[in-house]
């Protein structure tokens, strides 16, 4: 039974690979679809990766993540440091029994003094940082171990 989960990416990760390649690598969005597309397939999960810069798009796939029972593997980028709107809708994902997996390629702790504080780890499940794009598989197997708990 194939399991459906969507990777939600922010603002500016649809530069991965130009942007700061020293912070967040030399591989970029189609190479993070590739790994992830393969990465649930090994777990029995359909993966559809998703990367917008603007905010509501990202609260409206929170808000359609609940209503069709999608788990959410999320980097909110920029928008987890301030971003209350999408907190809200995150926080919809676990009402819901949803896992909701927060992921970043950084450690935003170990960098700029306002990245250390996000407002989507509070409302999410668990979240992973500074693993690069292999942080993602790593949430991808959480998923998949809560749904099989489930």
């Amino acid at each position: 039974m194939q399991r459906k989960v969507i990777v939600v990416n922010g603002p500016n990760l649809g530069r991965l690979g130009v942007r700061q390649p020293d912070v967040y690598g030399r591989q970029d969005l189609e190479t993070l679809r590739r790994e992830c597309g393969a990465w649930g397939r090994e777990l029995g999960l359909e993966v559809e990766v998703r990367q917008s810069d603007d905010e509501a798009e990202m609260i409206g796939w929170m808000h359609q993540a609940v209503d069709e029972g999608t788990p959410v593997v999320m980097n909110p980028a920029a928008f987890t440091h301030y971003s209350y709107g999408l907190s809200d809708a995150a926080h919809m994902i676990g009402d819901a029994g949803l896992p909701l997996i927060e992921v970043h390629i950084s450690n935003p702790s170990a960098r700029d003094a306002f990245r250390k504080y996000s407002v989507i780890s509070p409302v999410a499940t668990a979240t992973i940082t500074g693993m690069g794009l292999y942080g993602y598989k790593l949430a991808l197997e959480a998923v998949a171990h809560l749904l099989d708990q489930a």
